[in-house]
């Protein structure tokens, strides 16, 4: 891990992770979270890694670690994308795209008040 940061402000410590694989196509996030929990002594739910990129050539990849002081103040500062990725959330279910138009359009149609 590679510069350091406390951020007491959103209850949690900030690190670029290099990661050196040789042999390997690359390493997952989970495996990444299990490797950090170990290393920094905390359960695996309060860690979240994201941006991965492999160098050229394969062998090392570098992204962003965070480390949150409890599985709450994660909760609470994580992005929902982010949360619903490592199963801490669900997401929203929604309506396709096109019906989602053709619901708007259709509402158009209808002016003024109920009869």
């Amino acid at each position: 891990t590679r510069k350091f940061i406390r951020n007491p402000l959103l209850a949690r410590r900030q690190m670029v992770v290099d990661v050196l694989h040789p042999n390997r196509a690359n390493v997952s996030k989970d495996e990444l979270r299990t490797k950090l929990s170990e290393l920094y002594k905390i359960s695996k739910d309060q860690v979240q890694v994201f941006g991965f990129r492999t160098q050229y050539g394969g062998g090392k990849s570098t992204g962003f670690g965070l480390i949150y002081e409890s599985v709450e103040s994660m909760k609470k500062f994580e992005p929902q994308y982010r949360l619903v990725r490592v199963g801490m959330a669900t997401k929203a279910e929604k309506a396709s795209r096109q019906q989602r138009k053709q619901r708007k359009n259709r509402a158009k149609e209808h002016r003024g008040t109920a009869k």
